[in-house]
């Protein structure tokens, strides 16, 4: 560790002079020697690292939210060119050119903040040798050496002897209860930090292997740190656990107002602007209006958790528009609550054995007005009635009287229904009900 913090050293000068200046306002207020003036330096470097770095961890979300959309194309063109490497790491490239994907992108911050995190290294381990350093020295490397944070020394380790421990002015337990407490706290949010990412942040819909990638990072990154952290000063401590709570922040805020798309988080998200929707009757922010227009832009390729915010905006009356803004639509109301009736008015679905207990009935029926006399049923306007030329009722008389001369015949009405009661008796199943127009 202390070769790879001297490649650093040239930047141990201007982390020097930083963390004295915030020794300075920090001393005024704490005491130039006590612990809370030193520790509080520390916290305030990180900070201002991390303040410069958040272009680059805006590149990193970006890079990483198209590393996990490119995951089934990265795929397929392994399973197309897995005998050809070179032909598959061309066509990679050629992938990540025509999408703008940088993969280093996602490890800048960490890239970017090492030879802080050594340099700091480099310092401390010269304060704890009592070597001048940078803008350390004199009493400035007296007063360091002197400054404990809950008992341990900046420039103490868990691995340090009894005897180093001593010549700082300490006691070798409380140095090892304070770095082991710092180490799990480091471990915990670095867990936490990853867990979340992985539970809240990622697209469920999509199945790639850079998802079980984070999800072994989630575990194996935490022992990485607590096996490093027994050989870090308690100042790199201070500083390590410094950057892990900022960093489980500024996601925990990136997830919650820009969220990956398809994921739990963006749920959440759209379900808490439906809520505003609602309530003020506008989408109210310009973020958010940016987000329901890249959304309305989408149209047919809307995920479900999108396609379950319009359809909330519907139920409630809104239509969003190409601009991000949404109107208010009595038509849609109207339509939607039309909807919602009709669905509650629906007929519950009969069972099998119903079905077939009115089939009986219907043809029960059937059987029985087949069987009545033709001169009891009742006339409907579908039936001819005999009736004379107009104007010559007495030739119309004569054909009635010679009619009733006949010998009565049964009647085509009886004989057709004797037939279909008979066919009815020998049918089985189901039998179709026969409109009332219908001629027997």
């Amino acid at each position: 560790m202390d070769t790879i913090a001297s490649l650093f050293s040239f930047i141990t000068w201007p982390v020097s002079w930083v963390i004295v200046q915030f020794h300075k306002m920090y001393g005024a207020i704490f005491g130039p020697d006590t612990g809370w003036a030193w520790g509080l330096s520390i916290v305030s470097l990180v900070v201002l690292i991390r303040i410069c770095l958040i272009p680059l961890f805006v590149k990193q979300i970006k890079s990483t939210r198209n590393m996990q959309a490119l995951q089934p194309k990265m795929k397929a063109i392994q399973e197309r060119y897995k005998s050809d490497k070179q032909r598959q790491s061309e066509e990679m490239m050629k992938l990540y050119k025509e999408t703008g994907t940088n993969p280093l992108s996602s490890c800048l911050p960490i890239l970017a903040q090492s030879p802080f995190f050594f340099a700091l290294y480099h310092v401390l381990s010269a304060i704890a040798s009592g070597k001048e350093i940078g803008k350390i020295d004199g009493p400035l490397l007296e007063s360091a050496r002197q400054a404990h944070i809950f008992g341990a020394p900046l420039a103490a380790k868990f691995t340090d002897s009894a005897e180093k421990v001593a010549a700082l002015q300490a006691s070798l337990t409380d140095v090892r209860v304070v770095t082991a407490v710092m180490i799990i706290m480091m471990s915990a949010s670095q867990f936490f930090t990853q867990r979340q990412l992985m539970m809240k942040n990622v697209d469920l819909s999509v199945k790639t292997p850079y998802m079980q990638q984070q999800k072994m990072l989630m575990y194996i990154f935490p022992v990485i740190f607590a096996v490093m952290g027994i050989n870090f000063p308690v100042g790199v401590l201070v500083y390590w656990l410094t950057t892990n709570v900022w960093t489980m922040g500024q996601q925990m805020y990136v997830i919650n107002q820009n969220p990956t798309p398809g994921s739990k988080a963006q749920d959440a998200y759209l379900q808490r602007l439906l809520k505003s929707v609602v309530h003020h009757g506008e989408v109210r922010g310009r973020r958010r209006k940016n987000i329901v227009k890249v959304i309305v832009a989408k149209g047919g390729d809307r995920n479900e958790n999108e396609r379950r915010f319009f359809v909330g905006l519907s139920k409630a009356g809104f239509a969003a528009q190409p601009d991000g803004s949404v109107i208010k639509s009595d038509t849609i109301t109207a339509e939607a609550e039309g909807a919602a009736v009709a669905r509650r008015q629906q007929p519950k679905r009969q069972t099998k054995a119903q079905r077939q207990a009115a089939a009986q009935q219907a043809a029960v029926k059937d059987a029985e007005e087949a069987s009545e006399p033709a001169d009891t049923k009742p006339v409907t306007s579908l039936e001819k009635k005999p009736e004379g030329p107009a104007g010559t009722g007495t030739a119309g008389g004569a054909k009635d009287e010679a009619q009733a001369d006949k010998p009565a015949r049964p009647s085509r009405a009886n004989s057709g229904g004797s037939r279909q009661q008979g066919k009815a008796g020998q049918r089985k199943g189901q039998q179709r009900p026969k409109h009332p127009s219908s001629k027997k």
